[in-house]
């Protein structure tokens, strides 16, 4: 059991967690970013597969390499807004790999565990659903260390592949920049910017069947 403390200590990191885009050069000791990998380590996975790998980038000439494979698929998807959206779009800092000290890619091994995972036979996106279990968990550490974290999503995989010579049965799922912050938001950096809104959770929930309210 946890006490009442404990309990909303945990709860406090969740609501605090931020997407952050704004880093401080210094440094983050070894031991916090151990931490940080050892809670992502034992998030849960599909037939306990651990299908994760953690690439740690310090080089300024990979993490330069890494920003401008973001910062081309962000000018490609550009086309996709028009008018006001488009300007608000190319407005918003989607990166902010060359500021902090370290980023963090993520990856996804489906062979890991064989032909036969349990769980994972049926629903095969089960993999990269743990991955994202360990980055959740990633991010919830870090919070709770001080330290700032941002996902990195736009980039094409083979991009990636390429500049950290991942192998091409390697997913790389996603670039996490990690640092310490002066800016830490109080609220999503979408919502600030009133790309979107948080909906409301009761028009989420439905009762037995699709659809069905309380």
């Amino acid at each position: 059991m946890f006490s009442q403390a404990e309990r909303e200590a945990i709860y406090d990191v969740i609501f605090k967690r931020r997407d952050v885009r704004s880093f401080l050069p210094d440094p983050i000791i070894d031991e916090v970013i151990q931490r940080v990998l050892e809670a992502a380590h034992h998030a849960p996975s599909v037939g306990f597969m651990q299908p994760w790998n953690f690439i740690i980038v310090s080089s300024a000439e990979i993490k330069e390499r890494l920003a401008w494979a973001a910062e081309k698929e962000r000018k490609a998807l550009a086309i996709h807004y028009e008018d006001e959206r488009k300007t608000k779009f190319l407005e918003l800092k989607i990166e902010g790999i060359k500021q902090a000290p370290l980023t963090i890619c993520v990856t996804c091994d489906s062979t890991r565990g064989g032909s036969h995972v349990l769980g994972r036979n049926s629903i095969p996106e089960t993999d990269i659903l743990s991955v994202a279990c360990a980055i959740q968990n990633m991010w919830l550490a870090a919070c709770a260390e001080g330290l700032a974290m941002g996902w990195v999503s736009f980039y094409k995989k083979n991009d990636v592949r390429d500049i950290l010579q991942i192998p091409p049965h390697i997913d790389p799922i996603a670039l996490i920049s990690i640092g310490y912050t002066n800016d830490y938001p109080s609220a999503p950096i979408l919502e600030q910017a009133n790309w979107e809104k948080r909906r409301s959770l009761q028009n989420l929930i439905f009762y037995d069947q699709w659809g069905k309210p309380e």
